[in-house]
């Protein structure tokens, strides 16, 4: 995996940095980084409940992929990928917009769907009364009135009634589909009712789609490799909904507070300036292996987490070995996860007894 992306970049570095495009380089290499891990992707996990949108897991991601592009561009601006970095991580809060708005896209498209058949020039009865317990799901109708959705549907121009033939597929899916039928012939008419099929339905059809995926990937190159965790969000916040609830307050804001995107620009800095200090860390603790040798995500990974280790004395030890681990096992080469989980843990060791840290 890693050698193809080792070849890419060879190969386009002094052609994009001639072009002086540092974002669309940094682009070009998380599309890049997304496609040879699409099909090793699932969401990692969440080790706390959040009630916001961008935690501290979808930050250590990210900061990995900018440090690796970071050393993988010729230009090394430090401000530029800094910069990319935020950019990123707010792409991911408009990916969580987006794929709330695929609910009353889908329910929308129902609903003409019920109108053009009513107009055919022989209707059925069933097309004359149709059955509109779907079309009328009133946490869809709750969902799609919420003004911080309507107002980022207006601004970003971005709306499902352009993806029309996929969103007939998913309905003609979603209308086969167990879920729906015992829906729309149960006896019961609640808002609990409503909201819970929306949860069924999210699991089954949007969780690991690849037409989606492949949709969502052209409108922005940062969109699949972030979907498998913002889906766990759009989750939580249809879990979130009341009838009675507030709408202003529904949906998860961006950020907790300052204090993680202080701790997102920390850790990016931290890893980059003491890059030289980290990787002899590793080299003392790999005495059986070849500095070079090593896949270069591994290295980047462990330099990042020795950047948390160091830097951020508020966080368990656990929780920062937890994290790492989990990101070499879902982004780098087969038998990375155990190979930073023993290097970590040979280098924490030594810290320890050199009274480096003490957690």
């Amino acid at each position: 995996m890693f050698l193809c992306i080792e070849l890419y970049c060879s190969l386009h570095c002094s052609f994009k940095w001639r072009r002086g495009n540092v974002v669309f380089f940094l682009c070009e290499i998380i599309s890049v980084f997304s496609c040879v891990c699409r099909n090793k992707m699932r969401p990692l996990p969440v080790y706390q409940k959040k009630r916001f949108m961008i935690n501290r897991v979808l930050i250590r991601l990210k900061v990995v992929q900018i440090v690796y592009a970071y050393y993988k561009n010729s230009g090394k601006s430090l401000k530029a990928a800094e910069d990319e970095m935020f950019f990123s991580l707010s792409k991911a809060y408009d990916l969580y917009h987006y794929l709330l708005l695929l609910m009353p896209g889908i329910t929308h498209y129902a609903a003409d769907r019920i109108s053009f058949l009513g107009m055919k020039v022989r209707p059925t009865e069933s097309d004359k009364n149709p059955n509109l317990k779907f079309v009328n799901n009133r946490f869809v109708a709750q969902l799609g009135q919420i003004e911080q959705l309507v107002k980022f549907a207006e601004k970003s121009k971005l709306n499902w009634v352009d993806n029309s033939d996929f969103l007939r597929r998913m309905l003609d899916k979603i209308e086969a589909s167990d879920i729906y039928k015992e829906y729309m012939a149960s006896g019961v008419d609640s808002y609990e009712e409503d909201r819970d099929l929306w949860k069924k339905l999210y699991k089954t059809f949007v969780f690991e789609n690849e037409e989606l995926d492949d949709l969502i990937e052209e409108h922005s190159l940062y969109w699949n490799d972030d979907k498998p965790i913002v889906d766990t969000f759009v989750l939580k916040t249809i879990k979130r909904f009341t009838e009675d609830a507030n709408s202003d307050r529904l949906l998860l804001p961006e950020y907790k507070d300052d204090s993680d995107k202080e701790f997102a620009c920390k850790l990016f800095r931290n890893a980059i300036a003491n890059a030289e200090e980290y990787r002899k860390m590793m080299s003392e603790s790999s005495k059986n292996w070849d500095m070079s040798r090593l896949a270069f995500m591994d290295v980047v990974i462990m330099q990042v987490a020795l950047a948390e280790l160091m830097t951020q004395n508020d966080i368990p030890l656990s929780v920062t070995l937890n994290e790492y681990v989990e990101i070499a096992k879902h982004y780098s080469t087969a038998k990375s996860g155990s190979f930073v989980n023993g290097m970590l843990d040979t280098i924490t060791k030594n810290l320890r007894e050199a009274g480096k840290i003490n957690k």
